[in-house]
């Protein structure tokens, strides 16, 4: 008798260590983000929401998964996915293909489409106007991969956060400004007294995606498939009308 107890509780003992799958169903997924980036990213009266939080909600709420966010800066944000510290990064995170090599990414959610944004009277009137200017970009972004690439003759300045860059252009510290154009077009809205204009936008071929752990494909499987539902069932156009009124709906995402 002692020898079954035994046996049956060894057994038991191993089926919990292999039901990893109903253990991480229910444990509570760490999503890092930004809380000065909207309309994308951003934390207003203790929540963080804008278009990519509000998405990854419903994405979790169809799939079942629970969420808690917490703030980093975008320079570490796929570092600490690769470390675990967070299990999902949250943050219109372009694919390119440098970044890949660190983190898994989801299905495309939308593309990018980058500004360049100054004050008003600004003498910039495209990427050739930036040459031999100060020009603030995200550190680690595609914007900065953009000016480094584009316009090489136009000094960087980087910074590790959207409020640090907008400061610097707002008091004459930069010149220009390369980021996302749904954030240069709030920052024009948001910002009267700073007289800012978005002086070019251009649309890019490059994905935005949800990144994980490499190597974790259960979760990059639910978070897919949650995707396809939030799309098919109209969530993902009425969220982004919400946030992104004046951005360009995709094709394949109208559900």
């Amino acid at each position: 008798m002692k020898k079954l107890i035994v046996t049956v509780l060894a057994a038991a003992l191993t089926l919990t260590a292999c039901g990893g799958g109903s253990d991480s169903a229910s444990a509570t997924l760490r999503v890092g983000t930004l809380s000065d980036a909207p309309p994308n990213i951003f934390l207003e009266n203790g929540n963080y929401t804008g278009f990519d939080n509000e998405l990854l909600k419903a994405i979790a709420a169809k799939q079942n998964l629970k969420l808690e966010f917490a703030a980093t800066d975008f320079s570490a944000l796929l570092g600490q996915v690769a470390s675990g510290r967070y299990d999902i990064a949250s943050s219109a995170i372009a694919q390119t293909d440098e970044r890949k090599k660190t983190v898994d990414f989801s299905a495309a959610y939308d593309f990018e489409t980058m500004s360049i944004q100054a004050k008003q009277g600004t003498p910039v009137t495209d990427e050739k106007g930036l040459a031999g200017k100060r020009v603030a970009v995200i550190q680690a972004t595609v914007g900065d991969h953009w000016l480094g690439t584009t316009v090489p003759a136009a000094q960087a300045v980087r910074f590790p956060d959207y409020a640090a860059a907008l400061t610097a252009l707002k008091t004459g510290a930069v010149d220009a400004y390369i980021l996302d154009q749904s954030i240069a077009d709030k920052n024009v809205t948001d910002n009267p007294d700073a007289k800012l204009v978005v002086v070019k936008s251009f649309v890019t071929d490059v994905p935005h995606g949800f990144a994980v752990k490499k190597g974790n494909g259960e979760l990059l499987g639910k978070i897919n498939d949650g995707l396809k539902q939030v799309i098919s069932d109209g969530t993902w156009l009425k969220l982004h009308q919400q946030f992104l009124p004046t951005a360009p709906v995709p094709a394949g995402f109208q559900g």
